[in-house]
């Protein structure tokens, strides 16, 4: 990490002692930093509202407005800037509470200059820090800003319009969609876009975790909660307070777990294993899930007062096989994320065959054929002859249907129905891809549905 230039560190010291200050501003200018001095508490404020201060030095007893309430003051105008308060022995347990109302710390008089310059150089690396921190955070809203996800789908864009609605609320959200859609980048999109955007983001993904470890993955213990237990541990959710959590693959939830999950959602306390009083915390929670939530409650594997407490705002992310549009921006995105330095692109003829191709890996799966493709390749404009084997083989299925024409004629209308069932049958009898994949509305479909009679097994 680099260490910014004295000249841009600028301290404002305030102390109605001229002498001491003179002393003061004298080391710190031998040091290069750009240093204001004020007599009094008035001063030392109007200075402030003028210029910017990394850095502010104040007497605690002064005529007028003395340090407490000058330090109450540069709270208000600029939370982040480092206060040092200068006291007398008398006067520590003032100090103490100055600290509390948030300076960063106290030296007593008479001021040891040794001790004084290593404060000051503390309270430079800490304030480098949180800045350090604020960049990347405010790094983080914009790379997952909505302008950062990569569509041109009018399905995505409602989606996107939706998450500008709901970011800036407290509700809870279920983002629902098949694995590699990016339910997950659209989590930290509500995140980083809402009021929280500062506060941590913890995500936790329910299926890839124990079932005897989960409960304190999620919850936190309490040392010799449980053998093995030899010290405390923040769960998720503690360590999420004041942010969001994300819960990847809630259906995958055990049911015991569902309940404490429950009691969180509806009273915003946590019960720590071993803990003899409950938590209280702020969590914003934003779960996701592949599964039928509707259908796990019915087989009684999911809680059905949990599924409604989770599903105020329910999202779903369309597969990229409803949206070959994007199929073409999300590829010509990946090929300059990942060779940023070269000119690649690709011939009509690949992009035919990637936007016919059924993408049950979504997102992901595009993302990986076209890193694979990349390093493979033989020229920078990409063909067909680039695409994997297995790949080749399911495009050119999906080009064409053989059929074999028997002599004596055939029956169109059978033939249809043939092709609805065969359809419904490849998405699992759903009707909207189904009403895609045959490029056809979707009430034509249920006409044609009611038509040949044709209901789900």
């Amino acid at each position: 990490m680099t260490k910014p230039s004295l000249k841009n560190y600028r301290i404002l010291l305030i102390d109605d002692d001229r002498s001491l200050c003179e002393v003061m501003e004298f080391n710190l200018n031998e040091q290069g930093y750009q240093v204001d001095t004020a007599a009094t508490g008035e001063q030392g404020l109007a200075h402030f509202k003028r210029r910017d201060y990394q850095l502010v030095i104040t007497d605690m007893k002064m005529p007028g407005i003395d340090g407490l309430q000058v330090l109450k003051e540069l709270r208000q105008l600029q939370p982040q800037v480092m206060v040092i308060m200068i006291t007398a022995f008398a006067s520590v347990e003032m100090a103490v509470e100055a600290m509390k109302l948030g300076a960063y710390d106290y030296l007593t008089k008479p001021v040891n200059l040794d001790e004084f310059n290593l404060t000051i150089k503390h309270a430079q690396e800490r304030y480098q820090l949180v800045e350090e921190n604020k960049r990347l955070k405010e790094a983080l809203r914009e790379k997952f800003g909505r302008e950062h996800i990569i569509t041109v789908s009018e399905k995505m864009l409602k989606v996107l319009d939706m998450v500008d609605k709901v970011a800036s609320s407290q509700a809870t959200v279920l983002i629902q969609g098949e694995s590699g859609t990016g339910k997950e980048i659209l989590a930290k999109a509500l995140h980083y876009q809402s009021q929280r955007g500062q506060a941590p983001f913890i995500t936790i993904n329910c299926a890839a975790i124990p079932k005897d470890l989960l409960e304190s993955e999620l919850f936190g213990h309490k040392r010799g909660a449980f053998t093995g237990a030899r010290a405390d541990k923040k769960g998720k959710f503690e360590l999420a307070d004041g942010g969001s959590i994300f819960l990847d693959e809630i259906g995958d939830l055990p049911l015991e777990l569902q309940t404490k999950l429950l009691r969180v959602l509806e009273e915003q306390q946590l019960d720590v294993i071993g803990a003899e009083t409950p938590t209280r915390i702020d969590v914003r929670i934003i779960a996701a899930t592949n599964r039928d939530l509707e259908q796990l409650t019915k087989q009684g594997r999911f809680r059905e007062d949990l599924f409604y407490r989770i599903n105020v705002i329910p999202i779903h992310i369309p597969p990229l096989r409803e949206r070959p549009e994007d199929v073409s921006v999300l590829f010509k995105h990946f090929l300059h994320k990942f060779a940023p330095d070269v000119q690649i692109s690709c011939s009509p003829e690949l992009m035919a065959k990637l936007q016919s191709y059924p993408w049950k890996g979504n997102v992901r799966e595009l993302e990986n054929l076209c890193r694979r493709m990349l390093l493979l390749r033989n020229a920078d404009v990409l063909g067909t002859g680039d695409l994997p084997r297995q790949l080749k083989a399911q495009t050119q299925t999906t080009e064409a249907i053989p059929i074999e024409l028997p002599p004596d004629g055939i029956s169109l209308e059978e033939l249809e129905k043939q092709v609805i069932i065969k359809a419904l049958e490849r998405h699992n009898w759903n009707q909207t891809r189904t009403a895609n994949y045959l490029r056809i509305p979707r009430h034509v479909l249920l006409y044609r549905l009611e038509k040949f009679g044709l209901k789900r097994p």
